[in-house]
């Protein structure tokens, strides 16, 4: 069902869009010199680590804001998106996703429902963030093994650490969409008086469904389809051909049927902060209701053949007819409500430097919709995860050392429910050391130990023990060099979903079953790195090798069934979860030139990336859902009182599909933007704007292999994008 913006959200945008306070526009990305918090031990710049390390300003997200965290992020280099519509989307990081990437609020986990299945929102996106950090790699020293594949933390800000330089300040936009006929809106106020800082946030996104160049279902499903139809006996040949005709006119084409999101966030923090420590707490409840795309069709066809199994209808009974079909298109209502308290302190308590502490509590609950209003699955997943961690230094030796805890349990309830009520409790405790020379060379390294218990109501509990390890160096070398490497081994225990699934999957067309024998998931990585830099250049390259003992993964199969082999249960094909050796190997390589005062009198800034992953399992059989080689490039020009850029990014065909998944064409976009720079004017912050973007102009047919439904749902056509952010 779906539900309307809230209309003091609306009436708050429309508030600060009239303020004389004009609008801020993105600021340029920090590169290699922006201070990372995400990881364990003394906080460093991205130029000191070793892996692929990326963090996103406010400015900068706002110009690449989509519906849902992946969509947002999918241009960085080495990042692309499970895409599910625009409701859902997880970041994949280097090829790997789901339950290998952990997806971090603020440094704790998100506490939702996720990773459990790709139709599933991640309970936190760019919207409301203030930066968001992506670590590209294993991360498991710092949060266990769930970050075997790197960690993307989204900081929200509730909670400040330090006062701020005005007693009073606002950060906002608001924006429309023509793909979607969408607006986008939200408002954050920060309020100091002496040490307390009080802020306040609100957000919310209408969308429609979204228009897509041509027919939703790729040419190659069209073509298998149609092979399909002709394979029928020459006896039913006539009656085929009247379905086949039928089918053609059921075909979506030109707007993507039930892909529409709704949704909206609230939030509040409160902080004190001294002259040598932080403490804060806060709250954020997140609603949102958005289509299923790709499986209207099914509904359709079943309508349809009830249709052809009577004889006669009236107009009045073909129209409550239509009236049912369009309520029968799937949908989410979800809802979480977190609460964080967060605090630190310096500390001159002989080699103890400082301490830090995180603990969140969030209550997750969505309803899966399948028709006619009525609540088909209800997945709830509650729990509480914290951290501590102590720095400490002796001598030349610096780091941290810490504790980690999660207590969640999760449930699914109905039609959907293929995973039985399963609790999981992890406690770990990790160390990190740096040891820095005089010729600015440093080695680093670490440990961490957890124990995970997973518990489901049907089939028991497994346990597990778990090890994690890294070690590497870096040094600067003359003329703006800089060189490092780093090998990890890293260990994961496998989730709810691959041990104990056993039922239909209806979001990916899947009867699930898990394995409840599965071991741990072993990875080895080796990581190089290489960069240089000067005033008007930088150019920086990673390669990277992983090697996985015991890769789970999901494959198709068979089960008994009253004693026989079958393929399908439920009319759904089935799906299991094994494992095997893998190996994934892979480059990014980023590159940027400034130009100041260069060619018509602006700065120039132009950037470009490359990277690509192939993954390989140990039976030679490739890894299913990888991204392909991919190129952005970018140019921006800054004449001070206006700005224009000019995007592109390429991917490559994917025609190394895992089993029974069909290749996936590669795709050229194209985007503009154009900003009048307010501040200019001197109306509010620098860097305050009016914005106007075209995204993929060229309306190409985008499709990422990657998604699940990339042959059903493909990304948004031509997107004319026009907004306002407001800075004071």
């Amino acid at each position: 069902m779906k539900f309307p913006v809230s209309r003091r959200v609306i009436a708050t945008s429309l508030l600060l869009s009239a303020s004389p306070f004009a609008f801020a526009q993105e600021e340029a990305p920090e590169t290699l010199d922006t201070i990372i918090v995400t990881g364990v031990g003394p906080q460093r710049t991205s130029d000191e680590m070793v892996g692929n390390v990326t963090a996103i300003d406010r400015g900068e997200l706002v110009q690449k804001l989509s519906g849902t965290l992946g969509d947002t992020l999918s241009t960085e280099a080495g990042v692309s998106t499970t895409f599910f519509g625009q409701g859902a989307s997880r970041p994949v990081l280097r090829g790997l996703g789901a339950e290998r990437v952990l997806v971090l609020a603020n440094g704790i986990g998100t506490i939702d429902a996720s990773a459990a299945s790709p139709d599933h929102q991640v309970a936190t996106d760019g919207i409301d963030a203030e930066k968001i950090e992506i670590v590209r790699g294993p991360a498991a020293l710092a949060y266990g093994g769930q970050a075997i594949g790197g960690v993307v933390n989204v900081i929200d800000g509730l909670i400040v650490e330090s006062l701020p330089d005005e007693p009073v300040s606002f950060d906002g936009f608001a924006a429309t969409n023509s793909a979607n006929e969408g607006s986008e809106l939200r408002g954050k106020a920060r309020f100091a008086t002496g040490p307390f800082v009080l802020t306040l946030s609100a957000s919310a996104r209408d969308f429609g469904d979204y228009d897509i160049p041509g027919f939703a279902e790729s040419s190659l499903l069209r073509a298998m389809e149609e092979d399909e139809h002709d394979d029928h006996d020459d006896e039913d040949h006539d009656d085929e051909d009247h379905d086949h005709d039928e089918h053609e006119d059921e075909e979506i084409r030109d707007t993507m049927e039930n892909s529409f999101l709704q949704s909206e966030t609230y939030s509040a923090g409160f902080s004190w902060v001294g002259d040598d420590a932080f403490l804060g707490f806060a709250i954020r409840q997140q609603t949102s209701s958005y289509g299923l795309p790709g499986h209207e069709h099914h509904h359709e066809e079943e309508e349809h053949d009830d249709h052809n199994d009577e004889d006669d209808h009236d107009d009045e009974d073909h129209d409550d007819e239509d009236h049912e079909h369009e309520e029968e298109s799937p949908f989410i209502d979800l809802e979480q409500t977190r609460y964080d308290i967060r605090g630190g302190a310096k500390l001159n308590a002989g080699p103890l430097t400082h301490i830090a502490g995180n603990l969140s509590y969030a209550d997750y609950e969505h309803i899966e919709f399948e028709g006619a209003g009525e609540p088909g699955t209800v997945f709830t997943t509650e729990g509480t995860e914290g951290r501590l961690e102590l720095g400490h230094a002796f001598g030349e030796f610096v780091g941290a050392a810490g504790v980690q805890f999660l207590d969640k349990d999760f449930s699914a309830d109905g039609d959907e429910a293929f995973l039985t009520p399963t609790s999981t409790k992890t406690f770990g405790a990790f160390l990190f050391e740096t040891l820095q020379f005089a010729d600015h060379s440093v080695l680093e390294g670490g440990l961490r130990f957890d124990n995970t218990e997973l518990d489901n109501d049907i089939q028991g509990e497994r346990s597990f023990d778990l090890f994690s390890a890294s070690a590497g160096a870096h040094k600067h070398l003359e003329s703006g060099w800089w060189i490092g490497g780093l090998v990890s081994y890293t260990e994961r225990a496998p989730n709810e979903s691959e041990l104990f699934a056993d039922g239909p999957h209806l979001a990916t067309s899947q009867y699930e079953v898990g394995n409840a024998s599965l071991s741990k998931e072993k990875g080895t990585n080796i990581e190089a790195s290489l960069r240089w830099e000067n005033d008007r250049f930088s150019i920086s390259g990673n390669i990277f090798h992983a090697d996985f003992d015991g890769f789970i993964y999901l494959t198709p199969g068979v089960v008994l069934e009253d004693g026989v082999e079958v393929d399908e249960l439920d009319e759904l094909p089935v799906f299991l979860f094994q494992q095997q050796g893998a190996s994934f190997t892979g480059a990014e390589i980023e590159a940027e030139a400034r130009f100041p005062e260069g060619l018509l009198g602006a700065n120039w800034v132009t950037s470009a990336s490359l990277d690509l992953v192939d993954g390989e399992l140990d039976d030679g059989g490739n890894v299913p859902y990888l991204p392909p080689m991919t190129f952005h490039a970018a140019l921006d020009g800054d004449w001070g009182l206006w700005s224009a850029g000019v995007n592109v990014t390429a991917a490559a065909d994917q025609d190394d599909p895992g089993t029974r998944i069909l290749p996936t064409d590669g795709y050229i976009m194209t985007g503009l933007r154009g900003a009048v720079n307010l501040s200019e004017l001197g109306f509010g912050k620098e860097g305050t704007q009016f914005f106007v973007e075209g995204r993929n102009l060229t309306d190409e047919e985008v499709r990422y292999s990657t998604s699940v439904l990339k042959d059903s749902v493909p990304a948004p056509g031509r997107n004319i994008r026009v907004g306002i952010r407001v800075a004071f």
